[in-house]
């Protein structure tokens, strides 16, 4: 009896046709998504689909620009987060940075520990490095549980982790009640899924919010969507290290079909404020203000083009229950 292999033989599929794939990545749980998505069925506990998030807050000074101007231009923000790292502040500026969101309802994140970009590494500046994000080696890991660890202590509700082994430990430390089980774990955009695959795994290992790469398309976010129940973050505006993308007009449907989704802005043609300190005090201060400004621009787009979403009341930082039920299970082969 000839084998598989030989020629003329007929397989009961196609081995490598698109038709195969289909039904592969179908098996696997991952439906098609068309050239124009379906809506999001998915929302944030209270009803919202999106949400707004200032990243790049580097400190008290910083916050108090982002709440001043957000106070002048009428704009809400739920969630402030910083890139430096736990270890650039001290016991009282983190106490100072959570009675001030406390105060303003808004969500505090703070990024943990040392990575690989601040790091002895040299792999980070090769062509085909780029493993910025990553805790290297167990020495690392554990500071990064430590960093967690003295965060939490001290009241802030929200860690940033670019790193999926650290995710996961944290995660199980979160089951095990080491560590506070409302808080919630965000992946930085420095290890951001860009296939449905990988937003499903990071949703596995514990992640309650995601970065996605800001240069995904409609479509590709709506498929990253349909695989798993995670919050999609998305730079609206990236900082020109992550590519210098401006996509205010992209936004409605970005929202419509990410749903649940904290759109971000960063900010364009802007100096490298990490790790920050007083010889970059005054350029933190003015970023973040400017950072609120294009909020403000978008948010007035959004209303200008018209939507039928809507956004989260102020206040509101609940996820819901997302990563740690699970998902739907894949389906086995029979």
């Amino acid at each position: 009896m000839p084998s598989e292999d030989m020629p003329g033989t007929v397989r009961s599929h196609a081995s490598g046709s698109a038709d195969d794939a289909a039904r592969l990545l179908g098996r696997l749980g991952l439906s098609d998504v068309s050239s124009h998505p379906e809506a999001s069925p998915r929302r944030f506990p209270d009803g919202g689909w999106y949400r707004v998030e200032i990243p790049s807050v580097e400190g008290p000074a910083a916050l108090e620009a982002v709440l001043e101007e957000a106070e002048g231009l009428g704009v809400t923000v739920h969630r402030v987060s910083q890139g430096s790292g736990v270890m650039m502040l001290s016991d009282r500026e983190i106490r100072r940075m959570v009675d001030l969101c406390g105060s303003a309802e808004i969500e505090l994140c703070l990024f943990l520990g040392p990575r690989a970009s601040w790091d002895i590494g040299g792999a980070r500046f090769s062509r085909s490095g780029g493993s910025v994000g990553r805790a290297r080696g167990r020495d690392q890991l554990a500071q990064c549980l430590m960093e967690a660890r003295r965060a939490t202590e001290l009241g802030v509700p929200c860690l940033l982790v670019a790193d999926e082994g650290v995710l996961w430990a944290l995660h199980q430390l979160r089951e095990e009640g080491e560590l506070p089980a409302e808080m919630t774990l965000k992946v930085s955009v420095l290890a951001a899924p860009a296939n449905p695959m990988a937003f499903r795994l990071l949703e596995l290992l514990g992640a309650d919010s995601i970065n996605v790469p800001a240069d995904l398309t409609i479509s590709q976010v709506g498929e990253l969507r349909a695989s798993g129940g995670a919050a999609v973050d998305f730079y609206i505006e990236a900082p020109d290290d992550l590519g210098g993308f401006v996509r205010m007009y992209d936004m409605p449907e970005l929202i419509r079909v990410g749903a649940p989704m904290y759109v971000k802005f960063g900010l364009r043609n802007a100096g490298d404020l990490y790790p920050v300190g007083k010889h970059l005090a005054d350029l933190a201060v003015r970023s973040a203000s400017e950072r609120v400004r294009r909020a403000h621009l978008a948010l007035e787009l959004l209303e200008r083009v018209g939507t039928d979403t809507t956004m989260s009341p102020r206040g509101a930082r609940a996820i819901g229950p997302l990563a740690r039920l699970g998902t739907a299970p894949v389906e086995t082969a029979r």
